[in-house]
């Protein structure tokens, strides 16, 4: 059976040289090495910024690299040609390529409309503060570059449900626009959290759902995809992406990995969002990434027996994405908190070698993030080939101490990991006999298999060790 495991292959920091795609081409051979099976590309469409734009400030859907638009041909990653040619690359290597799929707004707008609209409470969007406003909100989008190629469609003002700029006084805040109302199946943050940024996209709308599924199947044979990662889906409505996913594998006449980025630490509230959204989608197992910043910040402090407690994949591990850092955590980012990184080592080895949940590897772990002076983490190469290699078959735990827990599996490795002193666990593993040997180089010595089928398997203070047959 498959061990698939997603790598996050972009960071925020990338440079703005268009050669992004070029440089994910040059290592498709090196991801599948490493037993890496999907591979999660940044947003590829042009952004507001152009060349500058990460991607999350979408302008043009249908514009891969192009067209001449907001600045040049390209995007920050390069052009529509690279793009295709980077996904060619991967699935040659048998890599599957989930696109990011960002829907929730639109920003950059082509020319400006004159509104009416209510200005909200930006901490309660449901209070309103001031009534009935006429105000000029950049909502027309006609994409004169791209001349109607692929789609025709023009954004207005009817298809969006709020702004959050006034362009007649210059002022930012909340404008909802007249006539629409907040979608009820968001998340409640702020009292309803429908609006993110820009200008807010209005799903309730059928000329942009018409749109939005014309587009989405577009984009799936264009570039040939094999899933998404569904951004900020906890300000859009769960209804929508019922439809919108079970409308596309019905006319793409498949079945496709989709995993959705729901920015909350209770799982009790990512629990509900899969029942509601019918389970269409796999969610990012935030609550684990925040059970992994307390651990490395409360160090011996946390009882690691408890690791799992309140997560995702210990609830739903089928349908957990888990991770340990990301885009949005990384240092200087909105959403950071960064794990520390004695303990990044024990975090990937708790996503990558256990039987639950589906792990997804961060870009700035395995490359280091230099805009920050962030090195790589060194075990992290020797981890994804353990996983490879050795995390098959049944898994037995051995979370009986505070500070020193593990777990074997039957594919024939065990993994220990401390947050406290040097410590082992006794595992039962391998044959009588057999010889053992750390696959991370923390521990030197060999461990032998004892005549019972026992062995005591050490690591060092603050680290992980994983142990794999010699030869």
């Amino acid at each position: 059976m498959e061990n698939r495991t997603l790598i996050q292959l972009f960071e925020w920091y990338l440079p703005a040289d268009g050669g992004h795609w070029r440089r994910t081409a040059e290592a498709a051979e090196y991801l599948a090495s490493l037993g890496i099976t999907d591979v999660w590309l940044p947003p590829a469409y042009q952004g507001q910024a152009g060349i500058h734009d990460v991607g999350y400030g979408v302008y043009d859907l249908y514009d891969l690299g192009e067209f001449d638009q907001k600045g040049a041909v390209p995007t920050k990653y390069g052009t529509k040609d690279e793009y295709l040619a980077a996904i060619d690359a991967l699935h040659a290597r048998g890599l599957r390529v989930l696109a990011d799929v960002v829907l929730n707004h639109r920003m950059g707008a082509d020319h400006l409309e004159s509104v009416r609209a209510v200005k909200c409470d930006s901490r309660d969007r449901r209070r309103r503060l001031v009534e009935n406003k006429k105000i000029l909100a950049w909502t027309g989008f006609q994409f004169p570059a791209r001349k109607r190629k692929y789609s025709s469609f023009k954004w207005n003002a009817e298809h969006f449900t709020a702004v959050d700029w006034n362009q007649q006084t210059a002022t930012s805040a909340v404008y909802k626009l007249m006539g629409r109302r907040w979608s009820e199946k968001v998340d409640g943050e702020y009292g309803n959290y429908d609006y993110l940024m820009g200008a807010d996209v209005n799903f309730a709308n059928p000329e942009v759902r018409e749109e939005l599924l014309r587009w989405g199947k577009w984009y799936f044979e264009t570039a040939r995809l094999d899933g998404v990662r569904l951004d900020a889906v906890k300000h859009i409505s769960y209804a929508f992406f019922v439809w919108w996913l079970k409308s596309m594998r019905r006319d793409l006449r498949r079945e496709f990995f989709a995993v959705g980025e729901y920015w909350h630490s209770d799982v009790n509230v990512l629990k509900g969002y899969l029942e509601n959204s019918h389970r269409t989608m796999s969610l990012f197992d935030v609550s684990l990434h925040f059970r992994f910043l307390r651990a490395g910040l409360e160090g011996r402090n946390l009882d690691l027996r408890t690791i799992f407690d309140d997560t995702l994949v210990s609830r739903e591990p089928e349908f957990a994405v888990t991770f340990v850092d990301n885009h949005d955590t990384q240092p200087g980012q909105a959403l950071q908190s960064w794990i520390p990184g004695w303990f990044k080592p024990l975090a990937y080895a708790l996503i990558l070698l256990r039987e639950q949940g589906t792990p997804c590897v961060f870009f700035g772990d395995l490359f280091g993030i230099p805009h920050d002076g962030i090195s790589p983490v060194r075990e992290l190469e020797s981890l994804l080939r353990v996983r490879r290699d050795y995390a098959k078959g049944a898994q037995t735990d051995y979370f009986d101490h505070g500070n020193v827990i593990g777990w074997t599996r039957e594919g024939g490795m065990a993994a220990v990991l401390s947050n406290g002193d040097d410590g082992w666990k006794t595992m039962k593993l391998g044959n009588p006999g057999q010889v053992f040997i750390d696959a991370l180089g923390n521990r030197d010595e060999e461990i032998t298999v004892g005549e019972n089928g026992w062995a005591d398997f050490t690591v060092n203070a603050g680290s992980v060790s994983v142990w794999v047959p010699k030869n």
